[in-house]
């Protein structure tokens, strides 16, 4: 997709020392598999991976569910992301030809015709065999709002290192003697259109001991990568570097680098002629856009600006004027935009022209604003947006005032709805086709009560007819960590693969999350994370109260953190669960600060080098809590080898400590996907063949 140029927080951590130095750490027999390229374990995986295939593709569910999964994706790129760059509108689409994608425009009256007059811009498919690289795009930063400058950002095989190659959107052709940044952990910020602010890794001493950029420079056109001029670093102890610079549709511009302290904790600089200024902001805080010379940020904790006798509570969105931060960095006032209530709390916030959208939970449940700041006062008109659909902001114009939101439910096709804040219209622009069959399913949302008492409500997608007699093929997923919530989506693989076929689909809204606002992620940090795998086993065991399923036909999914959520689950309830799929997981929680960016997550999970919460993590880490004495369910564990950000190292010695053992499990490693199901979509329709394959052998037959 296409985005223009703004201000996105690097999520980070503090660092710690390389566990093989701490001698608190157990011995650990499989390090070697952490040679990530290493010829020993990439043998081991391939073993592993032909061992899979000789069952579950060859079972013949695969096929099928395969054909099904691709028809899928080659057709849920009708709702392909738009982006605005002026009145054009940009997408990516994918199909059967074009697997990487195409970036491709139409003017915005033609977007919202029945058959739009779309023109490639960028073809992925073919700059990947030109290249002879396994392209995956990873969007576009442009210069201004509705120029045609922009840098390409290009990852071999879907891993967060990427190569920028200036592209004119104008010509559709990389810029001659443009701007070009090797592959690198980067980001980039526009000052004017021959000058950039760079955070990469510039050589010994500029990465962080997160993997990221310690210091930014800046580069001039024409000028060799080598000369850039240093701006600002601070020490590889911190997690990141970051530039931003924000401009506004009536010309104003805005630049100043976020200090990445841990995950969740940012300290803002000013850069002026006179050196570095620290700006007031609490470190709880993310920039979310720049109107009409006000700077917009939400903030994460409690703020109480110096001289002011009024306290913002955590969850606000406020608005700041650029003009007097940089008069004063020190000294804020800033405006409320939105305040949290006891039940809403905002989710996602973006700007237009004029006008600030934000959208929000209300009891788990989709509502959406647009403000505009009339005679010092921000006002607000709601938006028609029905019960139990999940609203989300896809894309808004910097240079007018229209917007698009995406609305989707678990049994509604997602549909793309078109605003104009200023001339208060809200319409549906498009609607994804129906991509299976709903019409005997139906939604309602429970909520079941955790160890400490606390009400974790939950979603339950399940055939009308259903017998409340145990028996039914249920899967329950969740992610609980870094304040993302988990909300209601149209998931036409879910729906095709599983629900379909009878199966009973359940999202838990567990503690970690962001669903009821920073308190409800900020109850699961480090060694109260407890709470959150309490969370996750009520809403099962509430499930099997309700005789909705059984432990015999109960399945759990989770990637990433939910992958660590679904280790967890396996070792401290291995008897509840007949089926576990574990997707690019943390694992190894004594060791994960030394593999891959672990080192930036100790804000979330807490550090070894701490005792308490070292002694905590022991309690919890899947790798170090497998037994050989204990039954278990027989795992799918997935991962990439391209993961630079998590990386296969966690699933991998997982998997090799379970062989130890004795234990069954499943082990599926593609290598491109990065931090993700798959590079393309046959990749990932082979991925979600897999895993429908596997819950239909263990829990529907």
């Amino acid at each position: 997709m296409i985005r223009r140029t703004s201000f996105i927080i690097l999520l980070a951590g503090a660092s710690v020392p390389i566990l093989a130095q701490s001698p608190q750490l157990p011995e650990d027999k499989y390090r070697w598999l952490e040679d990530v390229n290493g010829e020993k374990p990439l043998a081991w995986v391939r073993a592993e991976n032909e061992r899979t295939a000789r069952v579950l593709e060859s079972d013949p569910h695969f096929p099928q569910l395969e054909a099904a999964a691709l028809k899928v994706l080659e057709s849920q790129d009708r709702l392909a992301t738009p982006a605005f760059v002026g009145d054009i509108v940009y997408n990516t689409w994918r199909d059967a030809e074009h697997i990487r994608g195409i970036l491709r425009r139409a003017t915005l009256s033609d977007y919202l015709s029945a058959k739009p007059n779309w023109q490639t811009v960028l073809d992925y498919d073919a700059l990947a065999r030109q290249d002879n690289e396994k392209w995956v795009e990873k969007g576009i930063d442009c210069l201004y709002p509705g120029d045609d400058l922009c840098l390409v950002q290009l990852s071999s095989g879907g891993e967060d290192a990427v190569t920028m190659r200036e592209f004119s959107l104008k010509s559709g052709k990389f810029v001659e003697d443009g701007f070009v940044l090797p592959r690198s952990k980067q980001s980039v910020a526009w000052v004017d259109k021959d000058t950039l602010l760079v955070a990469r890794d510039w050589g010994a001493g500029t990465i962080s001991k997160s993997g990221y950029p310690i210091v930014v420079k800046q580069w001039k056109r024409g000028q060799p990568l080598d000369q850039a001029r240093e701006v600002y670093r601070v020490p590889d102890s911190s997690i990141s570097l970051r530039p931003a610079v924000l401009h506004d549709a009536q010309g104003h511009t805005f630049g100043f680098l976020a200090h990445g302290i841990d995950f969740f904790h940012d300290e803002y600089l000013l850069v002026t002629t006179a050196g570095v200024r620290r700006i007031a902001l609490p470190q709880k805080s993310r920039s979310k856009g720049f109107v009409n010379g006000q700077l917009i940020f939400s903030i994460e904790e409690d703020w109480k600006p110096e001289g002011s006798g009024h306290t913002m509570p955590a969850g606000s969105v406020v608005a700041i004027d650029s003009a007097s931060l940089a008069k004063d960095p020190l000294h804020l006032t800033p405006a409320s935009v939105f305040a949290p209530t006891a039940s809403e709390f905002a989710q996602s916030v973006e700007v237009t022209r004029d006008y600030v959208l934000i959208t929000t939970l209300e009891n788990v449940q989709g509502r959406a604003y647009a403000y505009i700041s009339e005679k010092g006062e921000w006002q607000r008109r709601k938006l028609d947006i029905p019960d139990n659909s999940a609203v989300s902001i896809v894309t808004a114009s910097a240079t007018d005032n229209h917007f698009f939101l995406l609305l989707t439910g678990f049994l509604t096709p997602s549909s793309l709805w078109i605003g104009d804040a200023a001339e208060r219209t809200f319409t549906r622009a498009k609607t994804l086709p129906p991509q299976f069959d709903a019409s005997r399913d139906v939604v309602e949302q429970l909520s079941a009560t955790s160890k400490d008492g606390t009400r974790i409500p939950y979603f339950v997608v399940r055939p009308k007819d259903l017998k409340y007699d145990g028996s039914n093929p249920t899967v329950i997923t969740a992610y609980g960590g870094f304040q993302l919530s988990r909300t209601p989506s149209y998931n036409a693989i879910l729906g095709k693969l599983w629900l379909e076929r009878g199966g009973v689909f359940v999202l838990a809204n567990i503690r970690g999350g962001g669903e009821f606002g920073p308190a409800w992620h900020e109850a699961g940090l480090k060694t109260h994370r407890q709470r959150i795998y309490d969370d996750f086993y009520a809403v099962a065991q509430n499930l099997i109260d309700r005789k909705i399923t059984s432990p015999r036909r109960l399945g759990i999914e989770g990637g990433s953190n939910g992958g660590l959520l679904m280790g967890v689950e396996m070792t401290q309830h291995p008897e509840m669960w007949n089926a576990i799929a574990i997707d690019i997981p943390l694992l190894d929680m004594l060791g994960y600060e030394h593999i891959a960016a672990g080192a930036s997550w100790v804000g979330e999970y807490g550090s070894v080098s701490v005792p308490n919460e070292r002694d905590f993590l022991a309690t919890i880490s899947p790798y170090n809590r497998l037994r050989p004495d204990v039954n278990y369910p027989e795992p799918l564990i997935f991962t990439t080898t391209k993961d630079d950000r998590v990386g296969p190292v966690h699933a991998r010695k997982f998997a090799a400590k379970m062989e130890e053992y004795g234990k069954p499990f499943f082990y599926r490693e593609i290598i491109e996907g990065g931090h993700s199901r798959g590079a393309d979509l046959k990749e990932q329709a082979a991925t979600a063949a897999a895993d429908y394959t596997y819950f239909t052998r263990k829990l529907m037959e």
